[in-house]
């Protein structure tokens, strides 16, 4: 019988004092932003999830510990990440308020989904309501400045959050939106690191490689990249010991991680089931995905701003970390939300293609996989519900084309490719059967 993973148990150090916050606790913050603070003592995490109570129960009861597996293509290796202090359901409001209002606590990092990001007229129980509710009450505990610091795929994911933040605080009073401006840092950042869900297989495998019971293990790849370029008014942990970049301008390298590794998942999470595969190792391989990925990167290679040499180490990095069978990535995992990482993976190279009266066939790849994805599977997204009833709706290429952007809809040969490329997909799917 195995001992349940503690400080104790795993002879680690006691918790750091909370200078961290972290909300949207989960496989990715794990694998990611927790493995970098783990590099300096100094720092813990008080870290929150609004989505389930499950996770910050078994992290508690192991003191915020777990197991990270890094797979490649040999016998995984294991670590006990200690990085976390303590973790919090969302149930556990007047802690998150006390974390977000004590001035040793000097920055809060994010991982809410592209999704997460809107703004609705009722802010109350999302996460930009919580997260103003959090600097409200800095502002009145005394108003320390704070860094934010979003680690969500999307363009300019810093100023994405302040122009969130400024919108829903609208409606407060002068002297508190003064103080945001004035006080609060936002953060640009580039994450990467392909971290699937863990199955309950993962829990036998971290009491095979640790010797303890571990309740919310974590895979993922070896590979991992973290950039940054902002202000830390207050501090920060030493993510540099661990690898993490401070660069001045993250646009070039933002296109690059969202057009090549995120918009090649979100083809193969839309293209990929309608031709049978499950997973990414598995859709890489298939002899027209393979193809279509390639093609994919070609044209976005024509629009990415770094150099040429920079860009095929990026695909040949890209190829041999999507086609490792140590991480099983599960495509409709990735698929969910499309609704929000079209905009941002895919469409920014089809309208520059489309300006150039080209016609790329992997975009429209991607957009006839999503329709197919819609009418027959089971949709996670924010506006499911809609897209869902227009997807099997008469004329539903120009509907969906149109609920992502209403300009695709006017371009009439985009519609038609669209349509005709889901009966290529469907055929192929039936001569390979």
């Amino acid at each position: 019988m195995t001992t349940r993973l503690t400080r104790a148990a795993a002879h680690v150090r006691p918790p750091a004092p909370v200078r961290a916050v972290h909300l949207g606790l989960g496989a990715f913050h794990r694998a990611h932003q927790a493995v970098y603070t783990m590099a300096d003592p100094d720092w813990g995490i008080a870290a929150y999830t609004f989505r389930n109570t499950e996770l910050p129960r078994a992290l508690a009861e192991q003191d915020g510990l777990y197991s990270l597996q890094v797979r490649g293509e040999g016998e995984p290796q294991a670590e006990i990440v200690d990085a976390i202090s303590r973790a919090h359901p969302g149930s556990d409001t007047d802690q998150w308020l006390a974390d977000l209002a004590s001035p040793d606590v000097a920055l809060l990092t994010l991982t809410i989904t592209e999704a997460g990001y809107r703004v609705f007229d009722d802010q109350d129980g999302t996460a930009i309501g919580r997260v103003l509710a959090g600097l409200r009450g800095r502002h009145r505990a005394g108003g320390a400045p704070i860094a934010l610091v979003p680690c969500d795929n999307l363009p300019g994911n810093g100023g994405v959050l302040r122009e969130a933040i400024r919108t829903a605080a609208a409606g407060e009073g002068p002297r508190f939106r003064s103080w945001i401006e004035d006080h609060v840092s936002f953060v640009d950042t580039v994450v990467d690191r392909i971290t699937p869900a863990a199955a309950e297989q993962d829990v036998a495998t971290a009491a095979r490689l640790t010797g303890l019971e571990d309740r919310a293990p974590v895979v993922t790849e070896p590979f991992s990249e973290w950039l940054l370029a902002g202000d830390f008014p207050l501090g920060r942990p030493a993510w540099e010991n661990s690898g993490a970049r401070f660069v001045d301008d993250l646009a070039a390298y933002e296109r690059r991680k969202l057009w090549f590794l995120n918009g090649a998942h979100t083809l193969l999470a839309c293209a990929g089931p309608a031709l049978g595969c499950a997973t990414v190792d598995e859709a890489v391989r298939h002899p027209m995905l393979a193809r279509l990925t390639e093609s994919w990167w070609d044209i976005a290679s024509y629009h990415a701003s770094l150099p040429a040499e920079d860009l095929a180490d990026y695909r040949r990095r890209l190829l041999q970390r999507f086609s490792s069978r140590g991480v099983r990535h599960n495509l409709l995992q990735i698929a969910a939300g499309s609704s929000q990482k079209i905009p941002a993976r895919i469409l920014p190279v089809l309208r520059a293609e489309r300006a150039a009266q080209r016609m790329p066939e992997a975009p429209v790849a991607v957009l006839a996989g999503w329709l197919i994805h819609l009418r027959d599977r089971p949709v996670s997204d924010p506006r499911a519900d809609e897209l869902v009833s227009l997807a099997r709706s008469a004329d539903a290429a120009r509907r969906i084309l149109s609920a992502l952007d209403v300009t695709l809809a006017d371009d009439g040969e985009l519609v038609s490719a669209v349509e005709d490329y889901v009966e290529h997909l469907r055929l192929t799917a039936d001569r390979t059967a």
